[in-house]
């Protein structure tokens, strides 16, 4: 038994049955510049499933969000651009803006969700040594620039400066990192188990920061995206360039067939 391991099987267990779980994700709402009302009316941009017919406005105007609700203070809202973004409350609804590239959206989570319905941990592979993975950390010269698709069908391009390099079942890999900062490097691969063991559109890596030209990738740590759990996310997909030619029995499994 690995140690490390099981607290993060417990720490992902208590994420995904909390409050602010990905399962309880109940909309997504694109807005457009400009008011977009809020409520449970059919007329609303952004419906809530209970609730006033107008609950208030969301105004995006001059880069800014701001909440206008019906007799109420306004307040100006952040986005999860950088961080954690502003929520507003409802009963056992909250709701709150993301950005995805200058296009603003509305989720809406009803926290009470796990009160409604059974859930279960997806289960995960034994850990296994052998999945944790040495590779080389290699600067790209010159610097590529990949297109990462999302489960929306929308492609964003990433400038990429370096890649991880490593031989597993007789072959040479490489992996492009999605997003890397002073603390952690962020991967989106696929592999030969996606769709039969682990889920179908591939699996999510961190990896702590390289050092002196190393990084080590501990796939006993891959974990399903917020898309395997909800409708409500905008995930993105591995790139061509992150299918690996091998399975990798390793981390979360398919939540459906863990259940």
């Amino acid at each position: 038994m690995n140690t490390a391991h099981e607290r993060w099987k417990e720490a992902r267990r208590a994420e995904l049955a909390g409050p602010e779980s990905w399962l309880g994700l109940i909309g997504l709402f694109w807005l457009e510049p400009g008011r977009n009302p809020v409520g449970s009316s059919d007329q609303a941009v952004v419906q809530l499933p209970f609730g006033p017919a107008h609950l208030g406005d969301l105004l995006w105007q001059d880069q800014r969000v701001l909440w206008l609700p019906r007799g109420e203070t306004a307040r100006e809202l952040k986005t999860d651009a950088e961080g954690a973004p502003s929520t507003v409350d409802h009963e056992n609804l909250s709701f709150f803006v993301v950005d995805r590239d200058g296009r603003l959206a509305v989720r809406v989570r009803d926290r009470a969700w796990a009160a409604k319905r059974q859930f279960t941990a997806p289960a995960c592979f034994s850990y296994d040594p052998a999945w944790r993975i040495e590779a080389a950390w290699a600067p790209l010269a010159p610097p590529l620039r990949m297109e990462v698709p999302n489960v929306s069908g929308e492609l964003k391009t990433v400038d990429v400066a370096y890649q991880a390099s490593f031989a597993m079942a007789g072959q040479h890999v490489t992996l492009l990192p999605v997003t890397v900062n002073d603390n952690e490097v962020f991967f989106v691969f696929r592999d030969r188990s996606s769709g039969r063991e682990t889920y179908g559109a591939g699996c999510f890596l961190k990896a702590p920061a390289a050092v002196d030209g190393k990084i080590t990738l501990d796939f006993n740590f891959a974990f399903n995206p917020p898309c395997a759990f909800t409708p409500f996310a905008t995930c993105p997909l591995p790139p061509p360039e992150n299918w690996l030619p091998f399975a990798v029995p390793a981390g979360e499994k398919r939540w459906d067939t863990g259940r």
